[in-house]
């Protein structure tokens, strides 16, 4: 893999890229407290594009920034300008939901999608307690001031069953500072549960073959929103819930791997 750095939309902006850059590559969003390096694994078998989301990783992370679904689906449209992709596969992970904004908006840009236990953008979803806790002001800014490494192995336990992998946590602490827990709270803060359902109002104009896996324990995004999701999409889509795992499924069973490289492999009818 290689690290690519640019100025996008006035940003700084970092991204992992691997394999051949022909058309149409993979672009992979990671979500919350990730970075693009959580794609690793994946990026080694399908080649592709992992950008650090502003506000995380070594990207930018300025306070003026508009940390919300229409703030980072305008930054995607520049990076994907800024590529010349007039094609590509999505895949979304947590809060990598913010590429369904740009996708249900240029539906043409996505030839396979692959949706990873994702905030559901769906009437119905009711945040979970650190996201309730985090949407609080002052609470929020509390609760990030008290994190520690220690206590975010401990917490880690509840997404998944044990503590989430060392090297997977270091790299989340390691830019776990300042900049990336301002952005946290102000997209939990920018997305009531009605602004969610908004923004998927078009989800039927993506008719791309899709992919939906989840965790079947995911503890803040339930696995009744991986049918759901599905349902809403306006293309052919598969649902993979995966026994036994939390919001990492890949982590717990790394066959998940497996599933997304092939599916990212077929052919569609276009290609």
């Amino acid at each position: 893999m290689t690290e690519r750095q640019a100025e996008v939309d006035g940003l700084s902006v970092s991204w992992l890229e691997a394999g051949d850059p022909a058309p149409p590559p993979v672009l992979y969003l990671h979500g919350v407290p990730n970075s693009s390096i959580m794609w690793g694994p994946f990026l080694e078998r399908t080649g592709g594009l992992a950008p650090d989301l502003p506000g995380f990783g070594r990207s930018a992370k300025p306070a003026h920034f508009p940390y919300s679904i229409a703030g980072y689906e305008r930054f995607l449209d520049a990076f994907v300008g800024h590529l010349g992709l007039e094609r590509l596969t999505l895949v979304v992970h947590d809060w990598g939901s913010v590429g369904l904004a740009l996708a249900q908006r240029r539906p043409e840009l996505i030839e396979r999608l692959v949706i990873v236990s994702c905030v559901p953008l769906l009437p119905g979803y009711r945040w979970h307690r650190f996201a309730r806790a985090w949407r609080r002001p002052l609470v929020g800014e509390m609760l990030m001031g008290f994190t520690f490494k220690r206590g975010l192995k401990l917490a880690s336990r509840e997404g998944a069953s044990g503590p989430l992998p060392d090297p997977f946590l270091d790299d989340i602490w390691k830019h776990f500072d300042h900049g990336t827990q301002r952005a946290i709270l102000k997209l939990y803060r920018s997305a009531p549960e009605h602004e969610l359902a908004r923004a998927g109002e078009r989800l039927g104009a993506i008719g791309a073959p899709a992919l939906v896996v989840w965790g079947e324990q995911d503890p803040y995004l339930p696995a009744v929103f991986a049918r759901r999701t599905a349902e809403a999409l306006g293309g052919d889509a598969r649902v993979e819930c995966v026994e036994g795992t939390g919001h990492w499924p890949w982590l717990e069973r790394p066959e998940v791997i497996d599933t997304v490289v092939e599916f990212v492999g077929q052919p569609t009818a276009t290609s």
